[in-house]
């Protein structure tokens, strides 16, 4: 069994919003629970209720109520959710409109702004008054290429005001990448920032604007956000207009929240694209909103006195995640630049001046800041931190250990896994729950998850394919530009019908837990043994010499043989004994069987934008077949390493 590392206080637990949930079930439905397992067994045998309680209890703001939960909760894909209602997700957003902070923006070496509910409020009624006039209405696209910063999130709150549709990527996606998505979607609006900061270095966005603009005949107009200069030069764009200037004079009135229904499209977000033309994934406003609410309240145990942080992107669904924080009437803190700058602690500094309460990350980064022996609980005062999130890939026991010895030891450490698909998360934090290094507290309440074997069989305590047996409201509502819903079969439902099949290979342990053993479609197979890569990353991670690697199978004599790719920290030389050092750690650890055939140093490993390693396009390199879509990726240059390698070939 796994090391248990916290355990919440009886105080704790009786002051979480999740006990609080289980008393109002009790009252409304007369069924009591004796823990957590016991609600979620519930929450997926009777999900119409479930997701009617949460509806209750989170106090949805709908203008017409429903007529039924769900019209066929076997029905997958195809379920209807809350027939009838209609709402307005940025009314929802919105309902707060106090002097309470809802926004802190923090860029590099830039002042912090802040931004009240009353603000926020009055800011996006102007911008939605000016969209409106610039003929924006419901069902057309509003894209962002922005920075994660205030406007950003008044643009996609007044667009989705009106019933629009808003879509986002980050200013570091190159041009290809941005057509890639928004050419798709051609949107009428376009929000960009004239450029954006990254490690001490400003960067100008303008000129890719322009070609993008020229390239996308839909859009109509370009506003741009002040960043990196006051007075941006706009004579580039030839329908350009600065921020300030479309945001409408005139004295706010009350928002004309468009009342629509509960499947009406509220994002697009974008699959990776390293396999071939990112499909676009259709988001429903009550799906999104509901599925963010039950995580933020039940699972993260968010309420107003929160100020929640998740280091993310506007080209990363944790942003879409982060800002649904403002339902809650929490405090959310976005920043934008590099993690490590000026310094390796600066995100935990950030953390003890905001009096940030959740702190939201990656395995990755948390991995990194451990490696350059950062001590948060040393330097920094975090009296306020409750809890830590982790997603973008497994999160290792040895970062679990770090946290608890290295940040603080009274908090939850949340590993959280979902995916864009679904726009929120499969696995999830407990707050009543106690944390089991290497595991995520928990599958989320209304999700029926289990692991399938190959024959399509659940199996517990064992590895297998993530699945979800029984609908829930934030499945895609479709694709777009996939009348037929073809692209949305294969992608989800191919490999056993009717049942949702993510592509995560995943335990389910008898703590009622979850190990992510990596993504199955990179899992290993030699010798017809299925290893997942995190078992393998967990052991290197522990070797002091390697920052980082990636691990892949190759096509070797009629099988599969495991590959290791390592980048050395500065000044390591690559040798037989460090080789020796690594091979050990793995079988020690695993089995002989994770032992790689070949360990090759790199000078750099590849990943998306989002902060995702890409096995399967490393593993098409050195297989000399094609990589689709570069521009997915935040480093495609350091594919070339994977190119030709000689040693590879004995």
């Amino acid at each position: 069994m796994a090391k248990l590392l916290w355990q919440p206080s009886k105080e704790r637990i009786e002051r979480a919003n999740l006990t609080r949930f289980m008393r109002f079930v009790t009252e409304k439905e007369g069924k009591t629970f004796a823990g957590y397992d016991e609600l979620y067994q519930w929450s997926t045998t009777e999900i119409d209720r479930f997701w009617a309680a949460v509806w209750d209890f989170c106090e949805v703001v709908a203008s017409s109520p429903y007529s039924q939960v769900v019209d066929d909760p076997t029905k997958m894909p195809g379920a209807k959710w809350f027939q009838g209602a209609e709402l307005n997700f940025a009314e929802n957003l919105l309902r707060h409109r106090d002097g309470h902070t809802a926004l802190i923006f923090q860029g590099e070496d830039l002042e912090p702004r802040t931004m009240s509910y009353a603000q926020l409020y009055d800011e996006t009624a102007r911008l939605a008054t000016s969209l409106r006039e610039a003929g924006v209405k419901a069902g057309d696209r509003v894209a962002g290429y922005t920075p994660n910063m205030l406007e950003t999130v008044v643009a996609m709150l007044a667009a989705s005001s009106i019933g629009a549709i808003w879509s986002s990527c980050s200013p570091d996606f190159g041009i290809k990448g941005v057509l890639d998505r928004f050419g798709q979607i051609e949107p009428k609006i376009l929000f960009a920032a004239n450029g954006y900061y990254y490690n001490g270095k400003a960067h100008d966005s303008l000129e890719r604007v322009r070609q993008i603009t020229t390239e996308i005949p839909s859009i109509e107009k370009v506003v741009i956000i002040p960043l990196t200069e006051e007075h941006p030069d706009l004579s580039l764009l030839s329908n350009g207009v600065g921020y300030n200037e479309f945001l409408s004079k005139t004295p706010a009135k009350p928002i004309e929240f468009a009342q629509l229904p509960f499947d009406h499209p509220l994002y697009i977000m974008y699959s990776s694209g390293t396999t071939g033309v990112p499909k676009c994934i259709v988001h429903g406003a009550g799906g999104t909103l509901l599925q963010h609410l039950k995580e933020h309240v039940l699972h993260t145990n968010i309420t107003r006195n929160d100020v929640l942080f998740y280091f993310t992107t506007c080209g990363w669904m944790m942003w879409n995640w982060l800002v649904s924080g403002l339902a809650s009437g929490a405090t959310m803190v976005l920043y934008d630049g590099s993690p490590f700058y000026p310094d390796p602690k600066a995100m935990w500094r950030m953390a003890q001046d905001m009096g940030i309460t959740v702190f939201g990350t990656s395995a990755r980064y948390l991995a990194a800041v451990e490696k350059a022996v950062v001590k948060p609980k040393k330097e920094f005062d975090l009296e306020f931190l409750h809890a830590v999130l982790s997603t973008g890939s497994p999160l290792s026991v040895e970062s679990f250990e770090y946290v608890y010895r290295e940040v603080k030891q009274d908090l939850c450490l949340s590993s959280i896994s979902g995916g864009t698909d679904i726009i929120g998360c499969f696995a999830l934090g407990n707050p009543i729950g106690a944390v089991y290094a290497g595991e995520l507290q928990c599958r989320g309440l209304g999700m029926a998850v289990k692991a399938y074997n190959a024959e399509g069989k659940e199996v517990m305590n064992e590895k297998g394919e993530l699945v979800c047996v029984k609908p829930f409201p934030s499945m895609p509502i479709y694709f777009w530009n996939d009348p037929k819903n073809e692209k949305y079969r294969a992608a989800y439902f191919d490999a056993f019908p009717g049942v949702w099949h993510h592509g995560d290979y995943i335990e389910i342990t008898s703590t009622g837990g979850v190990i992510i053993h990596g993504r199955s479609d990179a899992t290993l197979n030699p010798a017809g043994v299925r290893i997942g890569t995190a078992e393998i990353y967990r052991q290197v991670e522990t070797v002091d010499e390697i920052l980082d690697s990636i691990v892949v199978g190759q096509d070797w004599e009629g099988d599969t043989r495991i590959v290791l790719f390592v980048k050395l920290r500065e000044g390591v030389q690559f040798s037989d004994e460090l080789a020796a050092k690594i091979k050990k750690a793995i079988r020690e650890n695993t089995s002989p069987r994770h032992v790689p055939s070949k360990i090759v140093a790199v000078p750099d490993i590849p990943y998306t934008i989002s902060g995702k390693k890409v096995e399967m396009a490393v593993r098409n390199m050195i297989h000399d077949q094609p990589v689709l879509n570069k521009d997915a990726l935040g480093n495609p240059e350091s594919l070339e390493y994977f190119r030709d390698i000689d040693s590879l070939k004995i």
